[in-house]
């Protein structure tokens, strides 16, 4: 059965001519998906129905088949999402006072960089994401809200997995959600735990999207024992690729630091960070560590947070305190493909 929402222009095209439909149904059905953005094909008025019927007969809108949806009391959704082969992912909604509706969307099942202090990274790797899987969690959300009149305005690639290795599928879905979904590249983030040749593709790419670093430590033997991957791309290594990045697309990079109490919260760490990121084009998001069960770590306190950001302000680099939203439906930074994932 073939999912539309994989097919481009071309390919909407060509599965319409070969059922014997004039060229103009390709521009209506594809209005239908992303300018309408409809959630069944009977609400496609100005289609026939034999043509409707046999939409429904031999194509559908989408893979993935949602187990669970849980919400927070800040109003963020968690949802629990099954693929065809019965793996598991999470996506999030969070709706902010100021209008903007961002999705969290995940690129892996699982994940194989070993955070220890992520749940999707003590879950283990179970497999890359198709750019259809990673786009549709965007367009589910994109179609609900429009709905109800507003609109999907914010992506995140936070969620399970690392975006950088499964790059090829990203950059694909970055590009549909851009051409399909009108989601400005300004307004799609990338994360990544830092690995390094990743960077300097997406470089190369030249995307004008945000490029944030999980960095959460400012020297090696600390990110070490947090971040494996930083024995194969050392902490040289990775800010020296984020000053090429920062040269090669003039975007400023994002650095993305868990406040762990009594291990890097502190004025000194404070010095570290400031010394190994100065003259940088950055900024450091702050946020206290998100409880997992893999992980027994505790957050900062709302105050040693704020002090640690104007420890790093009085150093001249830029930081903010994030608010935490979701933490009790476990749907915060870090917190995805935890117990109700792993089922």
């Amino acid at each position: 059965m073939t999912d539309l929402y994989d097919l481009d222009l071309d390919g909407l095209t060509a599965q319409l001519r070969a059922w014997g439909q004039p060229a103009f149904r390709t521009k209506q059905l594809w209005e239908w998906l992303y300018e309408h953005r409809v959630s069944s094909f009977d609400e496609m008025t100005n289609l026939p129905k034999a043509l409707r019927e046999r939409l429904v007969a031999e194509t559908r809108l989408g893979t993935l088949q949602m187990v669970t949806e849980q919400v927070s009391r800040d109003g963020t959704r968690k949802r629990l999402y099954r693929l065809e082969d019965d793996r598991r992912i999470e996506s999030v909604l969070m709706p902010y006072a100021d209008g903007r509706r961002t999705a969290c969307i995940s690129s892996q099942a699982g994940c194989a960089m070993g955070c220890v202090f992520c749940a999707t990274g003590q879950q283990g790797f179970g497999r890359h994401l198709t750019a259809a899987e990673i786009v549709e969690q965007a367009t589910r959300f994109a179609v609900e809200l429009h709905a109800v009149g507003e609109r999907l305005s914010n992506v995140v690639l936070m969620g399970m997995g690392e975006p950088l290795h499964n790059l090829d599928a990203v950059v694909e879905a970055i590009h549909r959600m851009h051409d399909r979904l009108g989601i400005s590249h300004r307004r799609i983030s990338v994360s990544t735990v830092g690995l390094v040749p990743g960077i300097e593709r997406l470089a190369a790419e030249a995307l004008p999207i945000t490029l944030a670093i999980s960095l959460h430590a400012a020297d090696d033997a600390t990110r070490d024992a947090l971040l494996p991957v930083n024995k194969r791309w050392p902490l040289q290594d990775l800010v020296a690729a984020c000053r090429a990045y920062v040269d090669a697309t003039g975007r400023r990079v994002s650095f993305e630091w868990a406040l762990i109490a009594g291990q890097n919260d502190d004025e000194a760490t404070a010095d570290r960070l400031a010394a190994l990121l100065r003259g940088l084009i950055c900024h450091v998001n702050l946020i206290p560590l998100n409880p997992t069960q893999g992980y027994g770590g505790e957050a900062t306190s709302d105050l040693r947070a704020h002090a640690f950001a104007d420890a790093l302000q009085a150093r001249g680099i830029p930081a903010t305190v994030r608010i935490r939203r979701g933490v009790d439906i476990d749907a915060g930074c870090g917190q995805l493909a935890s117990r109700e994932a792993e089922r």
